[in-house]
């Protein structure tokens, strides 16, 4: 099944240090570009998130955010270091003493907020690594299913046109007799107003030649070719995007070609017709990974 590359996906989670949210946009684009915005508790995981995307996306503009909020915790023990606080308050005292009179009474909170005198301990980031990795993985599971919804959609869309190209295909074949019958009646036509006689067989010889000009037979076949071709590759699993693309460009060729050889306004408004089918398909393919 084709996927889009539009999608949104959230994923929010209470983990015991505290809540995270990832949040997954997805809009087209013709390569793989990730943009991470991670919290400072997991900037370490930016590596991880990138392999975990590549693995399950092929193309598109990915933003991926996260956002982590510490839970709050009642039991939070203040480790004082003795040294670093008595050296702080020496370098305070001397300082004091070179300038009389023109000293603050040191705060408490200040004292506290000095790098050192609180000793931090060191948390185990590995139960927030591991839930955080799989908070994404479930993301990524409703970012997929998203494109893959809005793909079958846009397979749709596709495949009507699909058989509205055959419509306008078999109706040009049958034109064709039609077509070769009126160019023989013009010929006569314009023959039986000349006052000489023509030599035997140079009216069979112009009319090969004129049938020669018109005849779109090798642009039906190659435009049912491409037709069948894109109906195959829809039905598959792989991102199959840029070879939609440029299956679109070998339609539009075959139908300017078809109308290039119209000389009736039958056949032009059948190559009038496919382009405005093919133009349809070519929007939706670009949004296709």
């Amino acid at each position: 099944m084709i996927r889009s590359m539009t999608a949104f996906a959230r994923r929010e989670a209470e983990l015991v240090a505290g809540n995270v949210c990832w949040e997954l946009r997805s809009v087209n684009h013709r390569y793989l570009e990730i943009g991470l915005r991670l919290p400072d508790e997991l900037r370490s995981l930016e590596t991880a998130v990138r392999e975990r995307v590549h693995a399950r996306l092929g193309r598109g503009k990915i933003d991926c955010i996260c956002r982590f909020r510490p839970a709050i915790s009642r039991d939070i023990a203040l480790d004082i270091d003795p040294g670093n606080l008595d050296r702080l308050l020496d370098a305070c005292r001397l300082v004091a003493d070179r300038l009389p009179g023109q000293t603050a009474a040191l705060s408490p909170l200040d004292l506290l907020r000095w790098p050192g005198v609180v000793r931090e301990q060191a948390a185990d980031s590995t139960p927030l690594v591991n839930g955080a990795l799989a908070l994404l993985e479930e993301a990524l599971d409703d970012l997929v299913s998203c494109r893959e919804r809005e793909g079958g959609q846009i397979r749709n869309l596709i495949l009507a046109r699909c058989e509205a190209m055959r419509v306008q295909v078999n109706r040009a074949r049958t034109l064709a007799p039609e077509i070769r019958t009126g160019l023989r009646r013009k010929l006569d036509q314009r023959l039986a107003e000349l006052e000489t006689p023509v030599e035997p067989g140079r009216l069979e010889q112009e009319l090969v030649l004129q049938l020669q000009k018109i005849d779109v037979d090798e642009e039906l076949d190659r435009l049912e070719s491409h037709l069948g071709e894109l109906q195959r590759v829809l039905d598959s699993d792989e991102p199959v995007g840029r070879r939609l693309d440029f299956l679109m460009q070998e339609l539009n060729r075959e139908a300017n070609t078809l109308g290039s050889k119209s000389v009736v306004v039958a056949t032009t408004s059948v190559s009038v017709e496919l382009k405005v089918l093919i133009e349809q398909m070519r929007e939706q393919v670009q949004n296709v990974e």
